[in-house]
């Protein structure tokens, strides 16, 4: 099961005004993730990256039936849930708490959000779809409010077959979500600059950063 081991950057969180969950991918880092921060304008935010158990955050495919990835599964999406709830109570409400993931990590980060739907600040999944075997709509509640959410993906995509991809992003939308999905033809399993592009304008709203 996953311990609470959160890696953080950035402002303090008693003296931010708002916060960025960065999760990162299989096999990856904390510290990995939090460097994408770089690209970003986030000099004002808080920024926690939770450090998965021996860097995984379920075991098999996110395509998987889900019981396979158990307990894993659970117990990411109930430190995520903690880490709001925490923040929250640091008084940092859910619309100043925005999410960022890369592959695993951005399935993890759609799985949760989609779940615990509301209106955040923001969240990015650079190559990651909802989680299971199939989509299933019941696990899914509340209505974004009109969240910005950026979803990119290359197709094809070795882990993350944009079919998934397509799926996920009408669920959000159905949701209320203000989703941008941007598909790249032989990307790789990477993050390329107009997806850095498009997250400065789109989420951050800074078409001008440059880092």
């Amino acid at each position: 099961m996953h311990t609470e081991n959160i890696i953080k950057a950035g402002k303090p969180v008693e003296q931010a005004s708002k916060a960025m969950i960065m999760i990162h991918g299989r096999g990856a880092s904390a510290e990995d993730i939090l460097s994408l921060a770089n690209y970003f304008p986030v000099s004002d935010f808080a920024l926690l990256a939770p450090q998965a158990t021996n860097n995984t955050w379920y075991p098999q495919s996110f395509l998987a039936p889900p019981a396979q990835n158990e307990p894993w599964l659970s117990s990411a999406l109930d430190l995520l849930k903690k880490m709001v709830d925490d923040l929250q109570k640091q008084g940092i409400t859910k619309e100043n708490i925005y999410f960022l993931g890369f592959s695993q990590g951005a399935c993890l980060t759609l799985e949760f959000i989609t779940r615990n739907a509301a209106r955040y600040g923001g969240a990015v999944a650079f190559t990651g779809g909802l989680i299971g075997d199939k989509i299933y709509p019941e696990k899914y509640a509340g209505s974004f409010e009109g969240t910005p959410v950026f979803i990119g993906s290359s197709n094809p995509d070795f882990h993350v077959p944009v079919e998934r991809v397509y799926a996920s992003t009408n669920i959000l939308r159905n949701m209320g979500a203000d989703v941008t999905e941007q598909i790249y033809d032989n990307m790789g399993h990477t993050i390329n600059a107009d997806e850095i592009r498009l997250v400065n304008e789109l989420i951050f709203g800074n078409a001008i950063f440059d880092a």
